[in-house]
């Protein structure tokens, strides 16, 4: 346990705190650091990709969808898979709780870093791309940052079959995931709980059952994502335009807000204007997880006829995630009058934000709308797990199949009680892989911007 707290506490805890006029401060942890200088970076060297390129973005989403691969998955499909797992409860719960703790102004910041952060998932989607390989498992392909790390490690011709970083960021991942799937069961039962009155234990059951269901077939993950996410974040952003419209008078008042509170002298004379930048930081690093190595997971299955074609989705599941799902999340906070949210958090914030709006249907609404949420990232998770399982353990069905059943386990564990070590054992894990990922992405980045420009090339010849 003392191990395990000093590895968190550099990771997550401040490593230089930077004093701010006011007697505020910004403190500023290593994970923090290494993606928003590593996202000012790789913007800069993509040539600032997420605004220049951004119709290529849209006209690559609605490309028709062809694979030359039996059982492999098209571009828009890891898309959907990646945005399965981004959009979950920190879409939600984590954007109340930045707004809780940094105000308003927490909204540009986040804006700001899914922005840096887009350049990154591209980067990192197109080295799944270069490095992926043939799933003669599950068929199609696989890969991601396991697999080119291995690459940039272990040369042609070597005898060893794994790299120790590359090794290292696997099993970073899977335990990453296996907290995840606690704290799933535990916000969808607690949700459920808040909502209906429904115990825990029947919510964690049905939960766990259907979920069993799904990730115990081979090939059935792909099919209930493409169906459940479209629809959850549709709804969500339609729910969220109805309330936007119905408080249309209060909109310039709230984008006042939001930008006065990022820059405001009222935050810097009150010494918080330190947690107005790091809690929109925060969440917009974590939520969109640009850097993290998990979405190259899905994207290195995508059946694509350009890597750097998926790394433009991939930076587009950036855009959904942040500017548009967790700025749904916002609206709905900062469209409430603030009397009704003073001393609330969390879910309780969420629900009575969204009674005021919409009365009892809409803590119904959230209720549901987290379950597919936390559902969709559950699936998400384990479809992850696929290439690094296989990269730890060979390919056999027994390791995957162990890998999943331990996910059920952590999830009705998690329905039942909230173990706060399990949960900082999540927040490990991905900011483990994050280090491990950013080893590699970096001395690797050439390659992918070799990608990008021959891909430019390609669209130039065409519009000639």
């Amino acid at each position: 346990m003392t191990i395990f707290r000093a590895v968190y506490d550099i990771l997550w805890g401040d490593l230089i705190t930077i004093p701010l006029p006011g007697g505020s401060s910004l403190g500023l942890s290593l994970l923090v650091i290494i993606l928003v200088l590593s996202g000012i970076y790789l913007t800069i060297r993509t040539r600032f990709l997420p605004f220049r390129l951004f119709p290529e973005m849209i006209r690559v989403v609605a490309e028709k969808r062809n694979v030359s691969q039996k059982d492999a998955i098209s571009g828009v499909q890891a898309l959907i898979i990646s945005t399965a797992t981004r959009v979950g409860m920190g879409n939600l719960v984590g954007v109340v709780a930045a707004i809780s703790a940094g105000g308003a102004g927490a909204v540009f910041w986040m804006w700001v870093i899914a922005l840096l952060g887009s350049s990154t998932a591209f980067v990192e989607a197109t080295l799944a791309q270069l490095y992926k390989e043939k799933d003669p498992l599950y068929g199609g392909y696989r890969g991601g940052p396991a697999y080119y790390i291995h690459h940039l490690f272990i040369k042609k011709g070597s005898k060893r079959k794994r790299s120790v970083i590359a090794a290292l960021f696997a099993i970073s991942g899977l335990i990453c995931w296996c907290g995840i799937s606690q704290v799933i069961g535990n916000s969808v039962s607690s949700a459920f709980e808040n909502a209906f009155q429904i115990p825990p234990l029947y919510t964690t059951i049905i939960l766990v059952a259907v979920a069993a269901i799904i990730v115990l077939r081979k090939n059935a993950t792909v099919k209930v994502l493409d169906v459940v996410v479209p629809i959850m974040a549709v709804f969500y952003f339609l729910i969220t335009l109805f309330i936007i419209a119905k408080n249309a008078g209060q909109l310039p008042a709230v984008f006042q807000r939001i930008f006065s509170e990022a820059f405001g002298l009222r935050q810097v004379a009150a010494g918080g204007f330190g947690a107005v930048i790091m809690n929109g930081a925060k969440r917009g690093l974590f939520s969109n997880e640009a850097g993290s190595g998990s979405a190259p997971c899905a994207a290195a299955a995508a059946d694509i006829s350009h890597p750097a074609k998926e790394g433009l989705l991939q930076a587009f599941g950036v855009f959904i995630d942040t500017i548009v799902i967790c700025s749904c999340s916002a609206m709905i906070m900062l469209l409430t009058p603030m009397e009704l949210t003073d001393g609330l958090e969390g879910m309780n914030l969420l629900q009575t934000a969204m009674s005021y709006h919409l009365g009892k249907f809409g803590v119904t609404f959230i209720a549901v709308i987290l379950w597919l949420f936390s559902f969709s990232t559950f699936i998400g998770i384990l479809f992850y797990a696929r290439s690094n399982v296989a990269y730890l353990f060979g390919d056999n069905w027994i390791s995957q199949n162990l890998y999943k059943i331990l996910a059920l386990v952590m999830l009705f564990i998690g329905g039942l009680a909230a173990y706060t070590f399990v949960w900082d054992l999540g927040d490990l894990g991905i900011g483990m892989m994050t280090i491990f990922n950013m080893i590699a992405l970096i001395p690797l980045a050439p390659q992918a911007l070799r990608s990008l420009k021959e891909y430019e090339g390609q669209i130039r010849k065409e519009k000639k």
